[in-house]
């Protein structure tokens, strides 16, 4: 199976376990952040990135993400994820848009970090459409949906293609 592929299935699981808090009570695992880090870059930090999301996730009002155990949020790689989730992936509707209509009309397979950034600002739109109201649910919802096509539009492609680097 590859990367892509658990990505995916890792943010259904995350997905559903928003639907489902009882499905969040999971047995933890026992320098600064690059410039721009990737999370991804071994089977172990596939699974880092998993506790990171299945641990509880708060946004403050100034829309930074964090680790809400402690623990975790304490790990060399928790600043590589609070780095790409504050720093890096779009925080607003509109900058959302903009980067599903971007995707919409990539010509190539996304690169490994596009496609982990573009994962986790689909995770942060799911997360606001949890704690927002009927109108901003929506809008929220709607970006999910057009950031959740265009990963799918990738994994399609990706079949078939390599990566452009």
């Amino acid at each position: 199976v590859c990367w892509k592929m658990r990505m995916s299935l890792f943010l259904l699981i995350i997905f559903l376990a928003m639907l489902f808090p009882d499905a969040q009570r999971f047995k933890r695992w026992s320098s600064s952040a690059p410039m721009s880090p990737v999370l991804q870059n071994s089977l172990d930090d596939v699974n880092m990135l998993f506790e990171f999301l299945l641990a509880e996730l708060e946004i403050d009002r100034n829309l930074r993400l964090s680790i809400k155990d402690e623990e975790l949020a304490s790990l060399r790689k928790a600043k590589e994820f609070d780095t790409v989730c504050n720093d890096i992936i779009p925080k607003s509707i509109t900058e959302i848009r903009r980067l599903s209509a971007r995707l919409s009309d990539y010509p190539r397979v996304l690169k490994k970090e596009d496609f982990e950034r573009t994962v986790l600002t689909m995770v942060y739109t799911a997360y606001r459409a949890a704690r927002s109201r009927k109108h901003q649910k929506d809008s929220w919802a709607e970006s999910f949906i057009s950031l959740y096509k265009a990963l799918k539009h990738d994994l399609m492609f990706s079949c078939s293609k390599k990566p452009l680097h």
